[in-house]
């Protein structure tokens, strides 16, 4: 068993850092708002009130939270993981930001004789509390080897997939993917809804065919719901549209679907959709059809 500090306990992270803490493992868990440590705590772990003090001492430091920038500040500031963590450190970065900083990162993680891997994860909130996640990971072999049994306490398809930032840039093309079936099936159930038929009907059929997958097992039941809680946020996937344009861009590969749901999911932002679920890019369907709930 390890001893682990996890940094950034949100919708994602908490739940993991559970799963941890009752896999065995000695959990030391630190979020910015100190509350988000409770979860922790009653499964078996300890809230530390720094990231100093969650990674005194650790041999494992789980990262997932929201942004690049995030990421940035919680490793590399002067009150950060690189300044507190002791040689040959395993971090794990669990979230999802662009390659490039990745890159980076690692590189001056090796400049202070630590190892870091990126690990980002698809399957959101209902994958992270199952223990079910997709990890794509970027790493060496020896770090994938070490990082294997953390990662399989929280995750259920686990795939090294590249060196560092390689598991960054597979999460993009997944966020890619992601966007254009959720956008799809919304446009899909607005034109069934314009035409009056059973949706419930329609969707299990759809969902027996070719046009069954996992966003549309997930994300209709939302739809017709009309439950947006957030599973992972629209203002998350606007960031990672983003990611994954720009090094589209970058490697002079055209991605003109990925450009339009880019947009429609800015839209959404822009429209005040930002913290519902991304299956909530089915209200800007419907703004654009003239179409509210029915």
């Amino acid at each position: 068993m390890s001893s682990i500090a996890f940094i950034g306990l949100g919708i994602m992270g908490s739940p993991m850092a559970c799963h941890l803490a009752r896999a065995g493992h000695t959990v030391y868990g630190y979020n910015r708002s100190p509350q988000r440590c409770a979860a922790l705590v009653e499964a078996g772990g300890v809230a530390a009130e720094s990231i100093a003090e969650a990674v005194k001492g650790a041999d494992v430091v789980a990262v997932m939270v929201p942004d690049s920038p995030d990421v940035h500040d919680v490793l590399a500031s002067d009150g950060g993981v690189f300044a507190h963590a002791q040689p040959e450190t395993l971090v794990i970065d669990f979230s999802s930001i662009r390659p490039d900083v990745t890159k980076e990162l690692a590189e001056e993680a090796r400049r202070r004789g630590l190892r870091m891997i990126d690990a980002p994860v698809s399957g959101g909130e209902a994958g992270a509390k199952n223990a079910s996640l997709s990890i794509m990971v970027g790493a060496t072999e020896r770090d994938f080897a070490a990082a294997t049994p953390i990662l399989q306490a929280v995750g259920k398809t686990i795939v090294h997939v590249g060196p560092t930032g390689a598991g960054q840039t597979v999460k993009a093309a997944n966020q890619l993917i992601v966007a254009g079936n959720i956008e799809l099936l919304a446009e899909a159930i607005t034109f069934l809804r314009a035409y009056a038929v059973d949706l419930d009907a329609a969707v299990k059929v759809l969902g027996g065919g070719l046009a069954g997958s996992a966003v549309l097992d997930q994300k209709a039941p939302k739809m017709l719901a009309r439950n947006f809680d957030p599973g992972f946020r629209i203002e998350l996937h606007h960031k990672d549209m983003g990611i994954v344009t720009s090094a589209a861009r970058e490697a002079d590969v055209v991605i003109p679907l990925g450009a339009v749901v880019a947009q429609l999911m800015a839209s959404a932002l822009a429209n005040g959709d930002g913290a519902l679920d991304h299956s909530g890019l089915l209200l800007g369907v419907e703004r654009l059809s003239g179409r509210g709930e029915s």
